[in-house]
Protein backbone atom coordinates (compact mmCIF):
# COMPACT_ATOMS: atom_id res chain seq x y z
CA UNK A 1 0.00 0.00 0.00
CA UNK A 2 1.02 3.12 -0.82
CA UNK A 3 1.13 5.79 2.70
CA UNK A 4 2.61 8.76 3.18
CA UNK A 5 4.60 10.02 5.96
CA UNK A 6 2.63 13.06 7.23
CA UNK A 7 2.76 16.69 6.51
CA UNK A 8 5.48 18.32 5.08
CA UNK A 9 5.02 22.18 4.02
CA UNK A 10 2.42 24.46 3.88
CA UNK A 11 2.88 27.78 1.46
CA UNK A 12 0.13 30.65 1.39
CA UNK A 13 0.41 33.33 -1.11
CA UNK A 14 0.41 36.34 0.86
CA UNK A 15 0.55 40.21 0.02
CA UNK A 16 3.64 41.32 1.96
CA UNK A 17 6.39 39.22 2.77
CA UNK A 18 8.21 40.70 5.41
CA UNK A 19 5.17 41.51 7.01
CA UNK A 20 3.63 37.94 7.00
CA UNK A 21 6.66 36.48 8.23
CA UNK A 22 6.92 38.47 11.08
CA UNK A 23 3.88 36.84 11.66
CA UNK A 24 4.53 33.20 11.46
CA UNK A 25 7.95 33.66 13.06
CA UNK A 26 6.64 35.09 16.18
CA UNK A 27 3.66 33.31 16.59
CA UNK A 28 5.29 29.53 15.68
CA UNK A 29 8.53 30.34 16.51
CA UNK A 30 9.72 29.49 12.96
CA UNK A 31 12.99 30.15 11.66
CA UNK A 32 13.80 31.36 7.93
CA UNK A 33 15.73 28.78 6.26
CA UNK A 34 15.40 30.00 2.63
CA UNK A 35 14.53 33.45 0.74
CA UNK A 36 13.97 32.93 -2.93
CA UNK A 37 12.88 36.98 -3.39
CA UNK A 38 9.13 35.83 -3.87
CA UNK A 39 8.95 33.48 -1.16
CA UNK A 40 10.40 32.41 1.82
CA UNK A 41 10.44 28.93 3.37
CA UNK A 42 10.66 28.91 7.44
CA UNK A 43 10.79 26.43 9.60
CA UNK A 44 9.70 25.15 13.13
CA UNK A 45 12.65 23.54 14.56
CA UNK A 46 11.19 20.88 16.78
CA UNK A 47 9.11 19.02 14.38
CA UNK A 48 10.77 19.88 11.49
CA UNK A 49 7.02 21.16 9.72
CA UNK A 50 8.20 23.57 6.99
CA UNK A 51 5.93 26.79 6.23
CA UNK A 52 6.24 28.49 3.03
CA UNK A 53 4.90 31.97 2.22
CA UNK A 54 5.01 33.62 -1.31
CA UNK A 55 3.73 36.76 -3.47
CA UNK A 56 3.19 35.95 -7.24
CA UNK A 57 3.20 38.70 -10.08
CA UNK A 58 -0.43 39.79 -11.25
CA UNK A 59 -1.64 38.30 -7.92
CA UNK A 60 -5.57 40.25 -7.30
CA UNK A 61 -4.06 41.25 -3.70
CA UNK A 62 -7.57 40.93 -2.08
CA UNK A 63 -7.94 39.31 1.66
CA UNK A 64 -8.25 35.77 1.83
CA UNK A 65 -12.01 34.78 2.21
CA UNK A 66 -12.64 30.96 3.19
CA UNK A 67 -15.60 31.47 0.76
CA UNK A 68 -13.60 31.19 -2.54
CA UNK A 69 -13.16 27.76 -3.14
CA UNK A 70 -9.76 26.42 -1.98
CA UNK A 71 -8.69 26.33 1.42
CA UNK A 72 -10.96 26.74 4.15
CA UNK A 73 -8.57 27.29 7.34
CA UNK A 74 -5.22 25.83 8.62
CA UNK A 75 -5.10 24.16 11.95
CA UNK A 76 -2.15 23.23 13.85
CA UNK A 77 -1.92 20.25 16.72
CA UNK A 78 -1.77 20.79 20.88
CA UNK A 79 -1.96 18.51 23.10
CA UNK A 80 -4.25 19.76 25.38
CA UNK A 81 -6.56 22.61 26.53
CA UNK A 82 -4.75 23.54 28.61
CA UNK A 83 -1.88 24.00 26.01
CA UNK A 84 -4.59 26.22 24.34
CA UNK A 85 -5.09 28.13 27.56
CA UNK A 86 -1.28 29.04 27.28
CA UNK A 87 -1.24 30.24 23.16
CA UNK A 88 -4.49 32.34 24.01
CA UNK A 89 -1.68 34.09 26.53
CA UNK A 90 0.96 33.95 23.92
CA UNK A 91 -1.73 35.50 20.69
CA UNK A 92 -2.90 37.88 23.64
CA UNK A 93 0.19 39.51 24.21
CA UNK A 94 0.94 39.43 20.13
CA UNK A 95 -1.68 41.77 20.16
CA UNK A 96 -3.52 39.09 17.33
CA UNK A 97 -7.47 39.10 17.57
CA UNK A 98 -8.72 35.49 18.17
CA UNK A 99 -12.06 33.84 19.41
CA UNK A 100 -12.06 32.45 22.76
CA UNK A 101 -11.47 28.81 23.64
CA UNK A 102 -14.24 26.60 22.34
CA UNK A 103 -15.06 23.30 23.86
CA UNK A 104 -16.48 21.34 21.25
CA UNK A 105 -17.87 17.96 20.74
CA UNK A 106 -14.21 16.55 19.71
CA UNK A 107 -12.17 18.15 21.07
CA UNK A 108 -11.18 22.36 21.50
CA UNK A 109 -10.26 25.05 19.38
CA UNK A 110 -8.87 28.32 19.23
CA UNK A 111 -9.14 30.31 16.02
CA UNK A 112 -7.23 33.39 14.95
CA UNK A 113 -6.25 35.19 11.46
CA UNK A 114 -3.06 36.06 10.13
CA UNK A 115 -2.10 39.60 8.42
CA UNK A 116 -3.88 38.78 4.90
CA UNK A 117 -6.95 37.20 6.77
CA UNK A 118 -5.97 33.33 6.22
CA UNK A 119 -7.92 31.73 8.89
CA UNK A 120 -5.57 29.63 11.06
CA UNK A 121 -6.55 27.33 13.89
CA UNK A 122 -5.03 25.54 17.07
CA UNK A 123 -6.67 22.39 17.98
CA UNK A 124 -6.65 20.02 20.72
CA UNK A 125 -8.75 16.31 20.76
CA UNK A 126 -10.69 15.65 24.10
CA UNK A 127 -9.96 12.38 25.57
CA UNK A 128 -12.44 10.80 23.44
CA UNK A 129 -11.08 11.45 20.63
CA UNK A 130 -7.79 10.97 21.83
CA UNK A 131 -8.13 7.55 22.66
CA UNK A 132 -9.98 6.45 19.44
CA UNK A 133 -6.99 8.64 17.55
CA UNK A 134 -5.00 5.85 19.27
CA UNK A 135 -7.36 2.99 18.46
CA UNK A 136 -6.90 4.05 14.77
CA UNK A 137 -3.26 3.98 14.30
CA UNK A 138 -3.25 0.07 16.40
CA UNK A 139 -5.97 -1.47 14.27
CA UNK A 140 -8.42 -0.93 11.56
CA UNK A 141 -11.66 0.62 12.06
CA UNK A 142 -13.94 -0.20 9.52
CA UNK A 143 -15.92 2.95 8.59
CA UNK A 144 -19.33 1.32 9.82
CA UNK A 145 -18.11 1.00 13.23
CA UNK A 146 -16.52 4.67 13.39
CA UNK A 147 -20.06 6.16 12.09
CA UNK A 148 -21.55 3.98 15.05
CA UNK A 149 -19.52 4.78 17.36
CA UNK A 150 -19.61 8.74 16.71
CA UNK A 151 -23.45 8.92 16.85
CA UNK A 152 -23.81 7.18 20.06
CA UNK A 153 -21.06 9.36 21.39
CA UNK A 154 -22.73 12.66 20.10
CA UNK A 155 -26.39 11.21 21.06
CA UNK A 156 -25.15 10.59 24.58
CA UNK A 157 -23.97 14.29 24.57
CA UNK A 158 -27.21 15.53 23.75
CA UNK A 159 -29.14 13.51 26.01
CA UNK A 160 -26.45 14.83 28.79
CA UNK A 161 -28.23 17.44 31.21
CA UNK A 162 -24.62 17.95 31.94
CA UNK A 163 -23.50 19.34 28.53
CA UNK A 164 -25.95 22.07 28.72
Amino acid sequence: MVAFAGVDHVSFSVTDLDRSERFYTDVFDLIRVMDFGNGRILLHRHTGFMFAIATHDGAQGAPFTELATGLDHLAFSAESRDELVAWEKKLHALGITYTPIRDMELGYHLNFRDPDNIALEINAPNDVLAAWLAEFKQREVPQQEIESRLNEYLASLASDPASD
